[in-house]
């Protein structure tokens, strides 16, 4: 659009310099009663092309002016800030940009302040617990072993914050992995001991499958370990006394997949996409709210990938795909 407003100007521009030497030619051969008749068009082609030049000028540099206050607002901390399309042109493509960096903006914004509101949620209700459970040993209505609750609800916000600091760390760019050679099938069978009380306690039938195939990883153990530990404790909590849990680790090209699946009720369809988001969990379940999405995050930490899906027959499966490397 630039381009195209300069080469209309060196138009007009010349444009005016004919007129300027016509009239200037006229003036030498005609009589003198015809010189103010010669001068009076010559200023009339000249507003004319004043006009056009305004004109032009106004429709080249009139968005530019537009763009520059807008992004002004932005910056000011003015949300909803949009600028109409342009025509066709380098302009147009600018304006796009600037509106999808507007709206990237507005969400993001949006995001923090329901996060905080849901961090404000969370903290509450321990400390309201804490508060009630400390004035009542006060007071002399409960015995001072009535404090576990109270260590209870401690570790609770001790998770919570420290669910907190990584999941802010991850997506800040931030979180430092530790990579080595790491037995992905000796890590699979280590968490799943972890739980093993947990799976008993429940009658939980349990099926490990791990591929002959598996090459050594080059991973962040403990990282990966929080990850099987979270998916496995969210299957846990989903399902039924008897149900049935199993996992499989298998090799898919060039990535190693483990797969955590459960006889649970399953994902709702509509809540398939917001599995992962932060503090989403069904009903009065247990937890923080954030292992999922610290799980997704890890996995992304580790350029591989975490997705949730439901199995015909009923439960869930997650699939952690983790790349495999030299």
């Amino acid at each position: 659009m630039f381009r195209r407003g300069a080469f209309i100007m060196f138009g007009l521009v010349v444009m005016a310099l004919v007129v300027g030497a016509t009239v200037a030619t006229l003036v030498a051969v005609t009589s003198r009663a015809n010189v103010w008749l010669v001068m009076g068009v010559a200023i009339l082609v000249i507003l004319v092309i004043g006009m056009l030049a305004r004109n032009v000028l106004g429709r080249t540099f009139a968005p530019v002016g537009e763009l520059i206050d807008a992004t002004r607002r932005l910056g000011d901390g003015e949300t909803g800030v949009r600028i109409r399309t342009f025509r066709p042109g380098p302009l147009a493509a600018v304006g796009a940009s600037f509106n999808r960096m507007a709206e990237r903006l507005e969400a993001e914004d949006e995001r923090r302040r329901r996060f905080l509101a849901d961090i404000s949620h969370e903290m509450r209700t321990p400390l309201t617990v804490i508060r009630g459970e400390v004035e009542a040993v006060l007071d002399g209505l409960h015995p001072t072993r009535s404090l576990d609750r109270v260590l209870d609800e401690v570790d609770l916000m001790d998770r919570l914050l420290e669910d907190l600091r990584v999941l802010a760390m991850a997506e800040a760019g931030r979180l430092t992995l530790h990579p080595e050679p790491t037995d992905l099938t000796i890590l699979v069978h280590d968490v799943v001991a972890t739980y093993a009380t947990a799976i008993e306690g429940q009658a939980v039938s349990l099926e490990v499958d791990v591929s002959d195939e598996i090459p050594e990883m080059q991973i962040d153990p403990q990282r990966v370990r929080q990850i099987l530990s979270n998916l496995v404790s969210n299957a846990l909590r989903q399902m039924p006394e008897g149900g049935s849990l199993q996992i499989s680790v298998r090799v898919d090209q060039a990535m190693t997949e483990v797969l955590v699946a459960d006889t649970g009720p399953g994902i709702p369809p509509d809540r398939l996409d917001a599995i992962f988001e932060r503090f989403v969990r069904d009903g009065d379940a247990a937890g923080t709210g954030l292992g999922l999405s610290i799980a997704r995050d890890l996995a992304i930490a580790h350029d591989g990938s975490l997705v949730a899906a439901n199995r015909q027959g009923g439960g869930a499966v997650f699939t952690l795909s983790l790349p495999i490397r030299d």
